[in-house]
């Protein structure tokens, strides 16, 4: 995934154009609007052994907090890493493959009604275990904190299109929309901007707030959308018939349906569910293999 492929004719700059099966072909030309293939997933995930293997984590470091989040990005990571058609995406009708992994999520710069909120992405590469990405987590949400406005960036880029009169604003748009199909959009619109990521997700449970659907973009190339609910506890019948108080967190997951079918998604939740049920996997690079057996 770190090591770019040589361009070719037909590539965007983002990604690489793949040839798809002749359906997922045709589906794209039928239903061309990514808000038409909309697939909706919601389940629960059993994270008793993440939060023990945390508490252990955190009783070590007690100067840094690692959290249930940082675990689920990682865990993202892991997942596109070894699933690679949660890479892909469709636009001007062709099907692409990402060059690099990238998972964004939106900053709340205070828990208060009217507080700015900020974008961040996060491409994590070969190397990067969760150790890595926890503190490129926890980095970029200190600098977005400390300051209550933009700190540049796509935040920036936005603001300044937000002050133009509305007719300008308007054909603006139009126009970043046919670059967008032909994937020639400029880099300063693309970079940072969380429609051009491979997984947009939003951490609900940090407000107490359950896992929710969320709508796809028609604009951009971002293809999965998940949600991350509160983690609360439930009586859960194991297995070997016994009841048992677990840690339990839903997630809700909207998809493009056109990049994968429906066993592949499934069998993509099965081993993000394995690796919360196994999180020293977490420790690992995420180019090296799980070894999970589907």
């Amino acid at each position: 995934m770190e090591k770019q492929a040589k361009r070719h004719w037909g590539d965007r700059r983002d990604g690489r154009w793949v040839k798809a099966p002749g359906l997922q072909t045709v589906m794209g030309y039928l239903m061309p609007k990514r808000t038409d293939c909309e697939v909706y997933l919601n389940d629960t995930i059993d994270a008793t052994e993440l939060m023990q293997y945390l508490e252990r984590r955190n009783a070590e470091h007690p100067d840094y907090k690692t959290t249930l989040f940082h675990c689920a990005v990682t865990g993202m990571a892991r997942m596109v890493r070894e699933r690679p058609l949660m890479n892909r995406f469709i636009q001007g009708y062709r099907m692409y493959e990402r060059n690099e992994i990238s998972i964004s999520f939106v900053v709340k710069r205070r828990f208060a009604d009217g507080a700015e909120e900020s974008l961040m992405v996060l491409k994590p590469g070969d190397a990067d275990t969760l150790d890595s990405i926890s503190q490129k987590i926890v980095g970029n949400v200190r600098e977005t904190r400390k300051s209550e406005h933009s700190t540049g960036g796509i935040d920036e880029l936005l603001d300044k299109f937000a002050a133009l009169p509305r007719f300008v604003l308007i054909v603006a748009i139009r126009i970043i929309r046919w670059l967008d199909f032909w994937g020639i959009n400029p880099k300063a619109l693309t970079e940072g901007d969380p429609n051009y990521t491979t997984i947009l997700t939003s951490n609900l449970g940090s407000i107490k707030c359950p896992a929710v659907y969320h709508h796809l973009n028609n604009y951009g190339t971002n293809s999965v959308m998940i949600t991350i609910g509160t983690l609360h506890k439930e009586e859960v019948l194991m297995p070997n018939g016994t009841k048992q108080i677990r840690d339990l967190v839903d997630v809700g997951a909207t998809l493009d349906e056109r990049i994968a079918d429906g066993f592949y998604f499934a069998r993509s939740l099965k081993l993000i569910k394995h690796i919360f049920a196994n999180p020293e996997l977490l420790e690992r690079p995420i180019g090296e293999p799980s070894g999970f057996e589907y």
